[in-house]
């Protein structure tokens, strides 16, 4: 009995094995059914023209048929035209200096049993990568794979010319998928005219000090976090300076980032984009919400802007907010909340070198602001945890080019009086 069920047994694996066979499909879309070239971004500089496109998870799908975003893979679309006389080479590093290569994609979604659609797989990943080498007079394009940014998609493109000469195309690409914060607020409106006032350097400086002290609850009656940071930029010099050091977008609160920020939070994942609490000034909650996720969810830097009807040399002027999140405990208030470090003047110095570091950075100064609140007689804020201050706000004016850490300007608005960090 026992040798015809082996061969039963054996009979039924190799059906199972032909069934699992025969179901491996692959079956990409064409490329021109899939319209993510519709938001392609160009740029040009001298005989060099770049054109690049993120492709969303929806489209990843599509063109790949493979969920690439679950596997945090991201696809960039490039067109390279180089149209000298000499070639140019692509350095694919300067995108991500971790990408995926084309097969190794491939390989991480090979068929088990179907060595026919693997190879074909192989193939059609082969063909669609980006090369390196741009002939004079020629176009290249392909797929460069990325590790996944929600959001906004902030990387560069370099490419290097005949004579080692760098030519870098910086893009800021907008992905369709989360819901960001700063995308609900509708900028042109938030004041009336009449409100709106320009200002000339004594005037700013007086009219900051002249802000509130802090954010608070939606009822305005009770004082929170110190407003500790001024940051005074064109809307997309804020997002370009912030998003090029490494900040992250913020998600609103709605069914699915409230799923995934619990998770996180119960298993101590780390989610880049979790929504903020709203705290409010000028009786709103934050314009903008941005943050830098460290190993879990309960440790991140986190900031908050809210526009001012402030004009200073034609830009705008934004108040804001800058803490740490070092852990979490349990309140009478909320239940569960995150806790700050106490020491927020650390936390301010940290935005400014990360700025500085990453060339987002054009001038700073200080000026006063909540009030000098020591160690012995900390502050507390909504939801009860202690900070210290010196109580000045650091005012910060944004790049959204480039700008080297030797050609930062100090400007020295606080008479000496600050006290050193």
């Amino acid at each position: 009995m026992t040798r015809p069920l082996t061969t039963l047994w054996l009979r039924l694996l190799v059906i199972c094995i032909l069934v699992i066979s025969g179901c491996a499909s692959f079956q990409p879309r064409p490329m021109d059914e899939v319209p993510f070239k519709n938001r392609a971004q160009t740029q040009q500089e001298g005989n060099v023209r770049v054109t690049a496109a993120v492709l969303s998870a929806e489209e990843s799908k599509e063109v790949f048929d493979l969920s690439l975003y679950k596997q945090d893979i991201q696809p960039i679309w490039l067109e390279i035209e180089n149209k000298s006389k000499v070639p140019v080479w692509f350095l694919p590093t300067s995108v991500d200096r971790e990408y995926f290569s084309p097969l190794e994609v491939a390989l991480a979604n090979h068929f088990s049993y179907s060595e026919t659609t693997n190879k074909e797989m192989n193939r059609y990943f082969y063909e669609r990568r980006i090369g390196s080498y741009v002939a004079p007079g020629s176009v290249m394009s392909g797929f460069i794979f990325t590790h996944l940014d929600e959001g906004t998609k902030a990387f560069n493109v370099v490419v290097l010319t005949e004579d080692h000469k760098a030519k870098t195309f910086t893009f800021f690409i907008p992905v369709p998928g989360i819901k960001t914060d700063h995308s609900q607020v509708d900028w042109d409106n938030l004041y009336p005219k009449d409100e709106i006032v320009t200002l000339d350097e004594e005037g700013l400086r007086k009219a900051l000090e002249n802000l509130p002290c802090c954010v608070t609850g939606k009822d305005g009656t009770e004082n929170g976090d110190p407003l500790n940071i001024v940051v005074i930029g064109d809307l997309d010099d804020v997002y370009y300076a912030f998003l090029r050091a490494g900040w992250d977008e913020t998600e609103t609160i709605y069914r699915a980032s409230a799923i995934k920020t619990g998770v996180s939070f119960i298993f101590g994942g780390r989610y880049r984009y979790s929504p903020v609490s709203p705290l409010y000034v000028f009786g709103r909650s934050q314009d903008i919400a941005l943050q830098k996720a460290r190993e879990t969810i309960h440790e991140r830097n986190h900031l908050r802007l809210y526009l001012t009807p402030m004009i200073f040399e034609g830009k705008p002027v934004f108040i804001g907010q800058i803490s740490r999140d070092i852990g979490v405990r349990f309140t009478s208030k909320t239940i569960v909340t995150h806790k700050i470090d106490p020491h927020v003047d650390e936390t301010r110095s940290y935005l400014v070198q990360d700025l500085a570091y990453s060339q987002g950075l054009i001038k700073l100064a200080y000026v006063k602001g909540v009030g000098a609140a020591p160690l012995a007689e900390p502050r507390g804020n909504l939801t009860g945890d202690p900070y210290f201050t010196d109580g000045y706000r650091v005012v910060l004016w944004v790049s959204g080019e480039p700008v080297s850490f030797e050609e930062i300007e100090y400007v020295n608005w606080e008479d000496g009086a600050r006290l050193t960090e």
